[in-house]
C-alpha cells in the first residue's frame, strides 16, 4: 500500500473520511457543543448532551477495543505526549468556552454552518486558524512557551484512569471499556433519546470517527516510513494548517489534519444540501461581526493555551483518556455559560437558568 499511494494522503484520505462523517452529523443530527449547552441551560433539552456523552463512551469504547488488538498505544498518541498544564488548560478552557459563546460556535461548528452557506462563519474560520498559529508558533508563541514553562506539572499528560489501573492492576483497555459503557449507558438511560434512533446512530458514528483517527494514524506510524504524529479530529491549529497550506502548499504538507478540515465542511455542505437547508448568508449588524471577531480570537488563544478544542479535548483526548480532557471540557463548559450570560445580562456570571 505504502508503494502504491504517497503515506500523506493516506493521512488526508482517512481524516478526510472521518471528517465527512463529522461534517454529516452536525447537519443531520445537529451535533453542536454550544447547541447542546444551550438547550440543556435555557430548554433543559438534554437530547444533544446525551449525543455528546453517546459519542465519546463510543470512541473510547472503539479505542480501548483497537488496544486490545494492538491497533493503538495510548502512549504514542499526541496528546498523550504533550506537557501536563491543568491550571492552563483551565485557564485556556474558560476563554475558548467564553468565545465560542460570543461566536455563537466552535471551530467544528464554524466550518459546518460555512458549509451550510453560512459565510459568517468564513471570517470565524479564518481569524481563529491565524490566531491559533500566531500564538501557537508565531509573534506570541513566546508568550505561550513562558506560561507553558511556569505550569507544567509532568512532561507528559497522564491518564485519568491511571489510579484506577494502578490499585486494580487491570488492563488500561479493560478499564477503557468500562468506562466508555457507563457514558454510554448514562447517555442511554433516557427512553425518549433512546427512541430517537438518528441522534443515537450519529452519536455513535461521530464516536467511530474519532478512534478510526487514533487507530489509523498509528498504523501508519506504526509501519509507514515517514514520522507521523499520531493525532486524531481538532479544528483549532489544524484549521490554520489548513489555510496555510491553502495559501502556500507547505505548511507541512498534506496531513490528516488537513483532510480533517476539508471533510468537515464537505460533509456539512453535503448534509445541508440533503437537508436542503444550504442558503447563502452574510453579516448584516457589525456590532455582531465585531463579537463573533472577538470571540473567534479568544477561541484560537484558549485552545492553544489547553491543547486543543471542543471536538480535539472533549471527543478526542476523552477517547485516549487523556486527564486533560475532563479538565478542559469542564472548563470550556464554564467558560461557555459565563460568555452567555454575558451576552443575556451584560455581566459575566454564572446563571442559575
Amino acid at each position: 500500500m505504502f508503494e502504491l499511494i504517497p503515506e500523506n494522503l493516506l493521512a488526508a484520505g482517512l481524516g478526510l473520511i472521518g471528517g465527512i462523517v463529522l461534517g454529516l452529523a452536525s447537519r443531520l443530527a445537529r451535533f453542536c457543543t454550544l447547541g447542546a449547552i444551550e438547550d440543556a441551560l435555557y430548554a433543559q433539552n438534554y437530547t444533544l448532551v446525551r449525543m455528546w456523552g453517546v459519542a465519546i463512551g463510543s470512541a473510547i469504547i472503539f479505542v480501548s477495543l483497537g488496544m486490545f488488538n494492538g491497533w493503538i498505544v495510548l502512549e504514542t498518541s499526541a496528546i498523550r505526549a504533550v506537557p501536563f498544564t491543568p491550571m492552563l488548560t483551565i485557564l485556556g478552557g474558560i476563554i475558548f468556552g467564553a468565545g465560542m459563546a460570543f461566536s455563537g460556535n466552535c471551530g467544528f461548528g464554524a466550518l459546518s454552518r460555512l458549509g451550510g452557506g453560512d459565510l459568517r462563519s468564513f471570517v470565524i474560520v479564518l481569524v481563529m486558524g491565524i490566531t491559533t498559529y500566531t500564538v501557537s508558533s508565531g509573534v506570541f508563541s513566546s508568550i505561550n512557551a513562558w506560561l507553558r514553562d511556569i505550569f507544567t506539572i509532568s512532561q507528559k499528560t497522564p491518564g485519568f484512569v491511571d489510579p484506577i489501573v494502578s490499585y486494580s492492576g487491570a488492563p488500561s483497555e479493560t478499564i477503557g471499556l468500562m468506562v466508555g459503557f457507563i457514558f454510554l449507558a448514562i447517555a442511554l438511560q433516557d427512553r425518549i433519546f433512546r427512541q430517537s434512533a438518528k441522534h443515537v446512530f450519529w452519536g455513535i458514528m461521530v464516536g467511530l470517527a474519532i478512534a478510526s483517527g487514533w487507530i489509523g494514524m498509528h498504523y501508519l506510524s506504526l509501519h509507514g516510513f515517514e514520522d507521523m504524529p499520531v493525532i486524531s479530529h481538532s479544528f483549532t491549529a489544524p484549521i490554520g494548517a489548513t489555510i496555510l497550506y491553502a495559501m502556500t502548499s507547505l505548511g507541512g504538507g498534506l496531513n490528516f489534519a488537513i483532510g480533517s478540515v476539508v471533510g468537515v465542511w464537505t460533509g456539512a455542505l453535503i448534509g445541508s444540501l440533503f437537508k436542503g437547508h444550504f442558503r447563502l448568508e452574510a453579516c448584516e449588524d457589525p456590532k455582531e461581526l465585531q463579537r463573533q471577531i472577538l470571540g473567534a480570537i479568544l477561541m484560537g488563544v484558549g485552545a492553544t493555551f489547553a491543547f486543543g478544542c471542543s471536538i480535539g479535548q472533549g471527543l478526542s483526548a476523552m477517547a485516549v483518556l487523556s486527564l486533560n480532557a475532563p479538565i478542559a471540557l469542564l472548563s470550556i463548559f464554564l467558560g461557555a455559560r459565563l460568555g452567555l450570560g454575558y451576552l443575556i445580562t451584560g455581566r459575566f456570571m454564572y446563571l442559575k437558568n
